[in-house]
């Protein structure tokens, strides 16, 4: 008996180590205010994008694929837990002074991604954009993330003043003569803007860039600090299953562009489009290097790839394109809330898959949960998707998907959507089958659909608590 537990134990760890090589490592890899349409997969011309391209060469394309809010932060605490943001509290968007706020963030009652893969085994980082909270209470490494490189709040300036080696485009409420339109200054480094009517936020205002909780000193380009780090971690955790969240804050204002880049779109006659172009050439190249690094590593096949937008394009202040879908971020039309998504994973989903079928954000965590070999939670609002790729293209994976920003709110339901813009205003009915761009209200023609979706929007709101904190001026989302 004296052999036996010696030669157990050399079992159960051999048992570990095969199973944990079996686990896939999971990488998220949120773009931030990146249009539907930008990408050259998803019909975008002017901005090669080779790199995301063949992420979606590799694996399958969502052309329906939903967020759960139109701007950040909300759709970010959706995408960590699984469940809808207006569950727990968290509907609007925290901007500036109120990302210090103890009161707001990603409640501490809510489990994350991270906490799930960590208790398996996992090693868990996140590099980039965290905005669920900047006070301790939320820090990301109390939310179930062993490291973290980026910063707290909803943006950031990509490299430190005076901006060198950069062109800088900003938002003012008045020029430099005091007209309005458009300034550049001598030299072409910086670019003034009235158009929107507003000053750039304070993005960088008791807001340094951290490792862990201490700040640091970065002189690259964030879009390149961001893959430096993320590479770095996949080199370093190759040995064990890992989660990667890899938040970067492109293509998100305040709009500034490396110049080498820039060269390469100067082509582009309107230097706001340019520098648009140039920041997602960065972004598309920051992928690459991951997936390259994943590829190099022999870790391709057991690795979930995971791709998308955290909403819809604000066009007026980025140039980005949510074409053909109407609206912007900050609006519940199609065109705020509709995403890029791209999953990658060799052994487990085929190769070249357009899906048309409608997910959402939601899904993403119950798909990594399930690819771990975890069980998932019932208290999500989402599914694997895997099983969904793998089978007949005609069973629905969602039937529904419902939204409450304030007074505006939205459902799908199949191929209907019903959208309100505020409170208080008539409910409008769309056919997105035959009407993606939301363009012929059928609310006076299809007054029983229309009630019957009203009714599923109102079982389900009632499911919803209110919100922990009001919301902030819109023009600042």
């Amino acid at each position: 008996m004296r052999n036996v537990f010696p030669t157990l134990a050399v079992w159960l760890l051999s048992s570990a180590t095969i199973a944990a090589a079996d686990r896939p490592n999971v990488v998220l890899i949120v773009a931030d205010d990146l249009g539907y349409s930008e990408l050259g997969c998803y019909g975008g011309r002017d901005i090669p994008t080779p790199h995301l391209d063949a992420l979606a060469r590799g694996g399958a394309r969502f052309t329906s694929a939903y967020v759960t809010a139109p701007y950040c932060a909300a759709s970010r605490a959706a995408l960590l837990t699984g469940r809808y943001q207006t569950r727990f509290g968290f509907e609007f968007n925290p901007i500036g002074a109120q990302n210090t706020d103890p009161a707001i963030g990603l409640p501490v009652s809510e489990r994350t991604l991270a906490d799930h893969l960590r208790e398996a085994g996992y090693a868990t980082a996140i590099v980039g954009k965290w905005h669920q909270g900047g006070s301790a209470a939320y820090h990301p490494q109390r939310r179930g993330f062993d490291e973290f490189y980026g910063f707290l709040h909803e943006g950031h300036y990509y490299v430190p003043p005076p901006w060198p080696g950069h062109v800088t485009w900003l938002r003012r409420r008045v020029l430099p003569d005091g007209s309005q339109g458009r300034w550049t200054s001598p030299d072409g480094r910086v670019v003034w803007s009235t158009h929107l009517s507003g000053f750039e936020p304070d993005y960088d205002a008791d807001n340094p860039l951290l490792r862990s909780s201490q700040p640091v000193e970065e002189v690259a380009n964030l879009t390149e600090a961001f893959t430096r780090e993320a590479v770095d971690f996949v080199a370093r955790h190759k040995s064990q299953p890992f989660f990667l969240y890899l938040a970067y804050n492109a293509v998100h204002s305040p709009m500034q562009a490396r110049d080498d880049y820039l060269e390469r779109f100067a082509h582009i006659g309107d230097i706001q489009r340019r520098i648009f172009a140039a920041m997602l050439a960065q972004l598309d190249e920051g992928v690459g290097r991951v997936v390259e690094r994943l590829r190099a590593e022999g870790l391709s096949d057991r690795t979930l790839i995971m791709f998308l937008s955290d909403n819809g394009g604000p066009t007026r202040e980025l140039t980005s394109s949510n074409l053909p879908l109407r609206g912007e971020k900050g609006q519940l039309f199609e065109g705020g809330i509709r995403v890029p998504l791209i999953l990658q994973w060799p052994c487990r989903i085929a190769s070249g898959r357009v899906e048309a079928r409608m997910v959402s954000a939601l899904d993403l965590v119950p798909t990594a949960l399930a690819a771990a070999g975890m069980k998932t939670p019932r208290n999500l609002d989402g599914a694997d998707l895997v099983p969904f790729l793998a089978a007949d293209r005609t069973t629905p994976i969602r039937t529904h998907h419902y939204w409450r920003v304030g007074g505006r709110a939205a459902l799908r339901e199949g191929g209907w959507k019903i959208h309100r813009a505020s409170a208080g205003e008539a409910w409008q009915l769309y056919n997105l089958d035959e009407d993606p761009g939301e363009q012929r209200d059928l609310a006076v023609e299809e007054p029983s659909r229309l009630a019957t979706l009203e009714a599923a929007w109102k079982q389900l709101d009632a499911q919803m608590v209110a919100p922990l904190w009001g919301g902030p001026a819109q023009r600042r989302q």
